[in-house]
């Protein structure tokens, strides 16, 4: 074989080998990008709600308040009590009239809420905490929830409840996720968006 054709196939050979590359490369870009899709709609599929999620906001006139939901959970209830929910992620709202909530009281509601609710354990106790639209008492528990209407299991579910107080009226929402669902930033821009109208 001549110099000549000889660097002629190594040429051919580099080329062919870069294409290859090229090809591997691409193959592997696009498993990672579905990967991350997999794993994101893993992630939707328990609950977790998405970096991307549109939020809605709901006003009460009745209960006198507007609080930021995602958008597609279900809502049942209006005035007194309303229910967002989604697999089993719920917010609740429940508007009453009463005092300025303090760490005592919330305490107390939670004392009569493990009357019916025995599984009920604070992870969080009571404190004041300064919100964009005022202060509000803030505290988490975990609770045992409903029975899974396919799987008839009962998911422990973590909950973060803040009371929130105007004008006599007291507002308390409560955020459940099922625990190892990381709903955490979600949850926080919610409690955050919640107003007095």
């Amino acid at each position: 074989m001549t110099r000549n054709a000889l660097l002629s196939l190594l040429a051919a050979l580099s080329l062919g080998a870069a294409v290859l590359a090229g090809c591997g490369g691409s193959g592997a870009s696009s498993s990672s990008t579905n990967g991350a899709a997999q794993s994101e709609a893993a992630a939707a599929a328990t609950g977790d709600i998405p970096d991307n999620q549109v939020f809605l906001t709901y006003g009460d006139r009745a209960g006198g308040y507007a609080i930021r939901y995602p958008e597609g959970w279900t809502r049942q209830g209006s005035g007194a009590t309303v229910l967002f929910t989604d697999k089993d992620n719920s917010i609740q709202v429940t508007v009453a009239h009463g005092a300025a909530p303090s760490a005592a009281s919330a305490r107390s509601a939670l004392v009569r809420l493990h009357a019916s609710q025995p599984s009920l354990h604070v992870t969080a106790a009571p404190q004041v905490v300064t919100l964009p639209h005022g202060r509000a008492v803030k505290l988490s528990y975990s609770v045992t929830g409903p029975a899974n209407a396919v799987t008839g299991r009962r998911p422990l579910l973590l909950v973060d409840r803040y009371v929130y107080a105007h004008g006599g009226k007291v507002a308390t929402v409560d955020l459940a996720t099922p625990r190892g669902v990381d709903n955490v930033d979600a949850y926080r821009m919610i409690s955050r968006s919640f107003a007095w109208r």
